[in-house]
């Protein structure tokens, strides 16, 4: 079946005759759904014996009995008291983190009940700039569900602090605000120059509002001083970057809207949403999102279904869950009149529901039309083509021996006092540590003991050569071995984190070899591959394909010691130099608290 069976439907304005005389029983449906219990997302209760009849992909009515809504040619279904559940909304996410294209994210993710998504591209816009934007942009216009485009605000993420392979300023925002499936600015992650008034901050916000459009945030530092109220003040509409109670609270309190991210190794819910379940705020302004799902989440343990029912595992009642998957996030992004409810005149995305505590969806509609339910896909989903330009961007000086992994302690030491990246488990932030160290023939030496192995970042867009080696700890390794990578969020070089030189530079080599991806290699040997050519960000091949791949890396880290939850998601993340406390950079280590370089040793 071709998926053109399931385009856009026509604006409501233009259908609302058409609407009218379906609800009045002038015309007959499309399809007409008997006999649910409603979640009524608006008035926040279940209402049993509900009808709904769809035409043209809208809801055209929503009551009591649809009888008169069916003819000749209607498709019914029977419900049999299931529960019909609006389609789910996932407010912030990045297709990229999921390993594959736009079309293969769709693949994994509707049978899971999600029909819209609000993606924030600035993984390829690093690396491919304007270019690498369009081309998300375009294949999200070709799926069957809503997929909704945030242009990329901090490309680099934090000038002077990195160097990406692009670079975008207001007038790029102003040209992109024009295109059709741009629905807001993506998160903005250089709340410094937002707290200084920086003109390529604030001119990117004000081409965004003058659009009349939605500002995102990222607010990653803990201390909510005047810094913080200056931000809220710059324009940003929202913030997923909360991991306290009163991170969250505070945001709401500043008229923001609250994002509570559950992702592959983020689990920021639980904390923040205990400002609804015990300090009783209004869950209107709760958004719920992913931010960042890897495909073997993705495949096997859902996607914002996961995110709902965690967050009702919570303590959160089923249909506020469900308000904060849905209708809240509608409402933020002024699609209300669109999606986010079922009800006249939105698009008629909805799901079948056995157990609303534990959502087990059975089938999954969008636009009117059956897309499939947990076991898969009924539609034809073909794969979108992506040009010669945007792959082979491994762009290193040349390939690296153990040497270049080498780090020199200070002349005469027979030890040190370094400076350590500290991985947070199922948290972004890191923590800032410090831990003395050996010398061995003027070489600063790792320390299982102390969990600490070598970070290195290899500079992979123009080709200058660069690699910068600092520390960390929290992987737990404990045998030679290294995982290189060239998701490296937010201007993705290549990072390589090992207990053995030799691994490091074989890892390194090998993902130039392929055209990027995430590699481990063990004793000399390569134990996981996933090979990601698009701009070394994402797959071609099959989400499923992509999923059994990350499983093995999972495993084969595990094989080498490592307990962390999805410590690959923290992997990509230690160059992340706008999310405190230390981070890695092409320029050297960063001190995200006081955004400055810091030397390793202290």
């Amino acid at each position: 079946m071709d998926k053109s069976i399931n385009p856009r439907p026509k604006p409501w304005a233009d259908m609302a005759p058409q609407l009218v005389d379906v609800a009045m029983g002038r015309r007959p449906a499309d399809l007409v759904v008997r006999g649910s219990k409603w979640v009524n997302v608006y008035s926040g209760e279940i209402i049993p014996e509900t009808d709904i009849a769809i035409s043209g992909g809208r809801f055209a009515y929503c009551g009591p009995d649809a009888s008169h809504c069916i003819g000749e040619n209607t498709r019914v279904v029977e419900a049999k008291g299931q529960y019909l559940v609006p389609g789910l909304c996932d407010a912030h996410m990045h297709v990229e983190s999921g390993m594959v294209t736009v079309t293969e994210f769709c693949r994994a993710v509707i049978p899971h009940g999600t029909t819209s998504m609000f993606i924030d591209p600035h993984e390829i816009a690093n690396v491919l700039g304007m270019d690498g934007v369009k081309l998300m942009h375009d294949e999200a216009m070709e799926m069957p569900i809503n997929v909704y485009v945030q242009m990329p605000s901090c490309v680099p993420s934090a000038p002077g602090l990195e160097n990406a392979a692009a670079s975008l300023g207001p007038e790029d925002i102003a040209e992109a605000m024009a295109w059709p499936n741009i629905i807001g600015l993506g998160e903005v992650m250089d709340f410094p120059g937002v707290a200084a008034n920086t003109p390529r901050m604030t001119g990117e916000m004000a081409a965004t509002m003058n659009a009349g459009k939605t500002v995102g945030g990222h607010f990653a530092s803990p201390i909510l001083d005047e810094s913080f109220h200056g931000y809220v003040a710059g324009g940003p509409a929202d913030d997923h970057e909360g991991t306290r109670k009163e991170d969250a609270m505070a945001r709401v309190r500043q008229g923001m809207r609250a994002m509570l991210r559950l992702g592959s190794a983020w689990y920021d819910v639980e904390a923040q949403v205990k400002a609804i379940t015990e300090d009783g705020l209004d869950p209107r302004n709760f958004i719920l999102c992913t931010d960042d799902s890897h495909s073997g989440t993705l495949v096997n343990d859902g996607h914002m279904n996961r995110v709902v029912r965690h967050a009702i595992e919570c303590g959160v009642s089923p249909v506020t869950a469900i308000q904060m998957a849905t209708l809240n996030t509608a409402q933020h992004f002024g699609l209300e009149r669109e999606l986010g409810s079922i009800a006249p005149g939105r698009l008629a995305d909805f799901l079948l529901v056995d157990d609303l505590d534990t959502l087990t969806i059975t089938d999954v509609y969008a636009r009117g039309e059956r897309l499939g339910d947990t076991g898969g896909l009924e539609i034809d989903l073909p794969s979108y083509p992506y040009p010669a330009n945007a792959k082979n961007t491994i762009n290193m000086k040349r390939d690296l021996t153990a040497s270049d992994f080498d780090i020199a302690a200070p002349k005469g030491a027979d030890k040190v006092t370094a400076r350590v990246i500290g991985v947070v488990e199922n948290q972004a932030p890191t923590k800032a540590l410090e831990c003395t160290l050996g010398v061995e023939d003027g070489l600063v030496l790792g320390d299982l003991e102390q969990d600490v192995c070598q970070i290195s970042l290899v500079e992979r867009h123009r080709a200058t050569g660069t690699v910068v080696n600092c520390l960390a700890s929290g992987f737990g390794y404990n045998t030679p071995c290294a995982m290189a990578s060239t998701v490296a969020h937010d201007s993705h070089h290549m990072i390589v984190v090992g207990t053995s030189k030799q691994d490091m530079a074989l890892a390194a080599n090998r993902l130039r070899e392929v055209g990027g991806g995430v590699t481990l290699f063990a004793v000399g040997e390569e134990k996981a591959m996933v090979e990601m050519p698009i701009a070394g960000l994402m797959s071609d091949e099959p989400s499923s394909t992509v999923a059994a791949k990350a499983d093995k890396l999972v495993q084969a880290m595990a094989g080498c010691g490592c307990t962390l939850n999805n410590a690959y998601m923290q992997h990509s993340l230690l160059a992340l130099v706008v999310i405190p406390e230390l981070r890695i950079s092409d320029i050297g280590l960063i001190d995200v608290r006081t955004f400055e370089k810091v030397d390793l040793f202290v």
